[in-house]
């Protein structure tokens, strides 16, 4: 099964700004596997039903057991080890729940800001279904293939704030949406096309509470302008972080909300389609598991539910993971 959370898509437990951007030159990086269990409720999943027999059917629960490899490798480099080429999955991103692969530039300035230039080229990507509103006979998969290139600015000129921007197109091989449906007319029946390009913001910012613990509020905003004027959108949402280093733990803990408010009608419902989404996320490590030097036990878990005002797009989505992890 998939599992995915949040949009884009990476430390366990986001830490402190540094002047460095590793602790020596050369290769270093992390390797980290979990295995655990997830569950996915979603019309749109192709684990999911293959057949409905009604286009304001419920979605079904998709659940069952996952194997979670995560990882990075860098290579720092430059008198000040100011300059870094990395890929894998990175700390920070992990520690709110997105996970993606990523490919990327880092870059320290002498003000303190570092930029980070990156691509990443599975986040877009799944199957879904090439007509989801197919009724009473077996909806057939496509693939959905894209690309995301994302431009942060971490610590601008020494502060604690963070900007993070990304841009993403999204491509439907074998779009089919609403061809089922034979009272939509053509024009209605574009109005369902889901290729797009969709534009990420985000500002965060972190407040010490304590000498071991911090506070992370951060905005969203999402963009989508999608080919069919029924998937295309605006969403503003909002997250708070809560990270405490204790002895060998530490802990990052997550909660957002997020608003979409969707261009056009869909006119299979007739009405614009509003949503509203909540998540929680924990990360969790303990380093020097078993007395072990550069082991960690790693945990995560997570809970995303999106309430539409259109049944069929309602949403949910857990997991749970325990696994190891490897510093080197």
């Amino acid at each position: 099964m998939k599992t995915r959370f949040s949009l884009l898509a990476l430390s366990l437990i986001a830490s402190c700004a540094q002047a460095q951007l590793a602790d020596h030159s050369g290769f270093s990086g992390e390797l980290a596997l979990s295995a655990g269990f997830a569950s996915t409720t979603s019309n749109f999943n192709t684990n999911g039903d293959a057949v409905i027999t009604d286009v304001n059917q419920g979605a079904s629960e998709d659940s069952g057991s996952l194997v979670l490899p995560l990882g990075v490798l860098a290579y720092t480099f430059g008198t000040n080890k100011d300059k870094q080429f990395y890929a894998g999955t990175s700390r920070e991103d992990i520690a709110v729940g997105t996970l993606a692969l990523e490919v990327g530039y880092k870059q320290e300035l002498e003000s303190g800001t570092i930029v980070d230039a990156s691509f990443l080229p599975t986040i877009m990507s799944g199957e879904t279904w090439a007509d989801p509103f197919l009724t009473n006979q077996e909806r057939q998969t496509t693939d959905e293939k894209g690309n995301a290139f994302r431009l942060k600015f971490n610590n601008i000129m020494g502060s604690k704030f963070s900007l993070d921007t990304v841009y993403g197109s999204r491509d439907i091989d074998n779009e089919l949406s609403g061809s089922s449906l034979t009272s939509l007319t053509s024009e209605e029946r574009n109005a369902l096309q889901r290729d797009a390009k969709t534009f990420y913001i985000k500002g965060d910012f972190r407040q010490p509470i304590s000498r071991t613990s911090f506070l992370q509020p951060s905005i969203t905003y999402i963009n989508t302008d999608a080919d069919g004027d029924a998937n295309s959108l605006s969403s503003v949402g909002g997250e708070l972080t809560y990270l405490r280093i204790f002895d060998r733990h530490q802990l990052a803990l997550t909660a957002g909300y997020t608003s979409r408010s969707f261009d056009g009608t869909n006119p299979i419902y007739d009405k614009v389609r509003d949503e509203d989404e909540w998540s929680l996320f924990a990360a969790y490590e303990y380093k020097n598991f078993m007395g072990w030097q550069n082991w960690s036990l790693i945990s995560l878990s997570g809970y995303t539910e999106s309430d539409s005002n259109i049944d069929f797009y309602d949403t949910k989505q857990y997991l749970f993971t325990v696994g190891m992890n490897y510093k080197f």
